[in-house]
């Protein structure tokens, strides 16, 4: 069991009552002392005895009011050295009051209260020496001056150190927060781009499954070949998307990158077009060969709004014709998806609410520094058009 050390700190209040009675003993005691046997122009009385215990007991509410104290200090040393009484030890008190409004003031104005009281003592201390014997006394006086610079230099000292430290721990702390920020920042991002991911792949799969499914449902008993070849599209289909989705999910695992799937880019644009031609699009492909190889961000985000795009076209107009342009320049690839539309219906109605997939597609572009937009043609149909900087900027959402 372990046993802790009672501490014998004492409070702040019971310490400077006891350092307050501590220096009223000395400031007499000293004095007396400093005195005995020698011939004084005053010597101690009643007064003087009130005014070296006052300036000594006020050191005990130093902390709370600490110009007052270092006023109360600095009047019963002016009037006890006015008065003409010998010296002694009378000026502790006034050094600890010195010290302790420096240390606990705000620098500035603290220094500018002790440097007023300072030099008003020092001519009060100067003018009552005027005429003091032997003249070698008058070095108390000059001792007294230096000592109280000391103690507001030391309290200033202890202020700027306590100020430093303060700055120091805020600062630790706004970088602690800062971190967590970030950290949750990453983490929101990296759970965004996830789910994008998952909806790219599933809306595209089954959207390319239930058009299959659905071919196979209409033509199982009477053509068998195309049934059969439906069957092999939904087959392959499922397990690319499965494929993918073990991909996404081993990041969220942790696992080596050996075992990962590298994500899809342009060059996997035709195995996409295949897979639309079985779900029934007529689409063509227009390419035009980069001038550089792409980045893989850009890569990426090319493939994902394309088969976003396809996808929306398969669930939401059918069998209908497609173009994907593809222009790759020396500072940007330009995307254009455009369908013809359907005939039995407006294509209006079909894309009149955005869904997660736009707003997909819309994020992918603004994350790299691109532009995105998508809407209805006047013709008919509707056309999906990106511009993804080959050097991306990461725009804010």
């Amino acid at each position: 069991m372990e046993h802790r050390v009672p501490s014998l700190r004492l409070p702040v209040a019971v310490q400077d009552a006891l350092l307050a009675l501590f220096i009223a003993v000395m400031q007499v005691q000293g004095t007396i002392v400093r005195n005995a046997g020698e011939v004084v122009q005053r010597p101690l009385d009643g007064l003087a005895y009130a005014l070296l215990i006052v300036s000594g007991l006020a050191v005990a509410v130093r902390r709370r009011w600490p110009v007052p104290v270092f006023a109360v200090a600095a009047l019963a040393s002016a009037a006890y050295y006015v008065l003409g009484y010998p010296d002694g030890s009378g000026w502790l008190g006034l050094f600890i009051a010195l010290y302790t409004v420096a240390a606990y003031g705000d620098g500035r104005r603290s220094l500018l209260i002790a440097g007023g009281g300072m030099a008003v003592l020092s001519a009060c201390w100067l003018v009552a020496a005027a005429d003091i014997e032997p003249r070698a006394a008058i070095g108390w006086v000059y001792f007294r001056i230096g000592a109280s610079v000391m103690s507001v230099a030391l309290g200033e000292s202890v202020r700027t150190r306590q100020v430093i430290a303060a700055e120091a721990q805020r600062r630790a702390e706004l970088a602690e927060r800062t971190r967590e920020e970030e950290a949750r920042a990453r983490v929101d991002a990296e759970r965004l781009r996830i789910a994008r991911e998952v909806h790219d792949t599933v809306a595209h799969a089954i959207a390319i499954i239930n058009v299959q499914s659905g071919v196979t449902a209409h033509v199982l008993d009477k053509r068998p070949d195309v049934a059969r070849e439906a069957l092999r599209t939904i087959e392959q289909t499922s397990s690319r998307a499965l494929h993918e989705m073990r991909a996404i999910l081993g990041v969220l695992r942790g696992d080596d990158e050996e075992g990962r799937v590298p994500y899809p880019g342009l060059d996997q644009i035709g195995e996409l077009a295949a897979k639309a031609r079985d779900a029934g699009l007529d689409i063509t492909i227009e390419e035009d060969p980069p001038v550089a190889p792409l980045p893989s961000a850009v890569g990426g985000a090319a493939y994902r709004i394309v088969q976003e795009s396809i996808t929306n076209v398969v669930r939401h107009v059918g069998p209908t014709r497609v173009t994907v342009a593809l222009r790759s320049g020396p500072d940007a690839l330009e995307i254009r998806v455009t369908d013809e539309g359907r005939r039995e219906a407006p294509v209006q109605e079909a894309y009149s609410e955005p869904g997660r997939g736009i707003i997909g597609m819309r994020e992918r572009c603004l994350l790299l520094g691109g532009e995105f937009d998508a809407g209805p043609r006047p013709g008919g149909g509707f056309e999906v058009r990106a511009r993804l900087p080959l050097a991306p900027t990461g725009a804010r959402l």
